[in-house]
């Protein structure tokens, strides 16, 4: 488990500008310099919602979180 560290407030008001521009609004993020990727922290997963709603099983709802995975990993690539 890393620990949180506290960054100045122009630090995060730049940061919260460049997230901005690449159109990512989540309020939690998760950037890894080493592979130069940035994962958003979902509040809910579509499949945790959908499974809630009653519209998917969870093995289709497992099922969806696969696709959607695969599919960020995708436009990563």
């Amino acid at each position: 488990m890393s620990l949180p560290k506290k960054m100045d407030q122009q630090t995060a008001m730049e940061l919260r500008s460049i997230l901005t521009k690449m159109n990512i609004t989540q309020s939690k993020v998760r950037i890894n310099l080493e592979n130069d990727t940035i994962e958003v922290e979902d509040d809910y997963s579509i499949d945790d919602i959908l499974e809630s709603a009653g519209v998917l099983t969870p093995e289709q709802a497992k099922q969806l979180a696969n696709e959607v995975k695969k599919m960020r990993e995708e436009e990563w690539n």
